[in-house]
C-alpha cells in the first residue's frame, strides 16, 4: 500500500498543519506494516504555477526547451498522486484559503482523462478509490455557525476539489484558533493530534 504525504505550510517546524499531518502518517505507518511512503514538501520544492505555454504543451504544442523541467515535474506529481492509495495533506489557511504552493499542486493533479473526465452526463471523477486525510490549521475560528464562517475558503474548497475527482468524503482534522493565543494554540494542537492518533487504520 502506498501513501503520499504532502505539506504546504511555509512555517517549517513551527507549523501546526505539519505537526498534525506527520502524526497522521505516523499513525498509519504503525498500523500498516510495509506502508510505502512518498513525501513531497511544496515549499522546499515548489512547483511553478500554470502558464500558457504549459497548457499549450498539454494540448499537443511542441514545448520550448526551457519548459521541459516544468513538464517533467508536472508528470512526476501526477504519477505520485495516481499511484497513492492514501493521501495525507497538510493544509494551513492563508488569507482565508489555501497556500499558493498547494494550488500549484492541485493544478497538476486535476487533469482531464487522468483524474476526471467529461461526458454527456457531466463530470465523472476517476480517483474515487483513494483515501484522503487532510490536516487543516486556521488562525481564527471559521467553523459552521461562527461569525467568520462565510470567509472560510480552505476546507470548502478542498472538499470541492476532491469531490470533483471522485473523492466525496475526505477525512478532515482541524486545528482552529491557533493564533488567538498560546492556550488556544496548545488546546487546538492537542485535540488535532489526539484525532490523528485515533484514526482508523488503513
Amino acid at each position: 500500500m502506498k501513501l503520499l504525504h504532502i505539506d504546504s505550510s511555509v512555517l517549517g517546524p513551527h507549523s501546526v498543519s505539519r505537526q498534525v499531518s506527520a502524526a497522521i502518517v505516523d499513525r498509519l505507518r504503525q498500523a500498516t506494516p510495509g506502508l510505502d511512503i512518498v513525501y513531497r514538501d511544496l515549499t522546499s520544492t515548489p512547483l511553478a504555477h500554470l502558464s500558457g505555454p504549459h497548457l499549450a504543451a498539454a494540448q499537443g504544442a511542441v514545448p520550448e526547451a526551457a519548459l521541459l523541467p516544468d513538464i517533467a515535474a508536472s508528470k512526476a506529481v501526477l504519477e505520485e498522486f495516481l499511484a497513492a492509495d492514501i493521501v495525507v495533506l497538510g493544509a494551513p489557511m492563508y488569507n482565508f484559503t489555501i497556500p499558493s504552493q498547494l494550488k500549484a499542486w492541485i493544478d497538476r493533479i486535476l487533469v482531464a482523462g487522468k483524474t476526471f473526465k467529461y461526458s454527456a452526463q457531466g463530470v465523472e471523477g476517476l480517483a474515487g478509490n483513494k483515501r484522503v486525510i487532510i490536516a487543516i490549521s486556521r488562525g481564527g475560528f471559521y467553523g459552521a455557525g461562527t461569525p467568520s464562517a462565510a470567509a472560510e475558503h480552505l476546507e470548502t474548497y478542498l472538499h470541492s476539489v476532491f469531490s470533483f475527482i471522485g473523492i466525496a468524503n475526505p477525512e478532515i482534522i482541524v486545528a482552529e484558533g491557533v493564533q488567538i493565543g498560546p492556550e488556544h494554540r496548545e488546546k487546538a494542537l492537542e485535540s488535532a493530534l489526539t484525532a490523528a492518533t485515533n484514526l482508523q487504520a488503513a
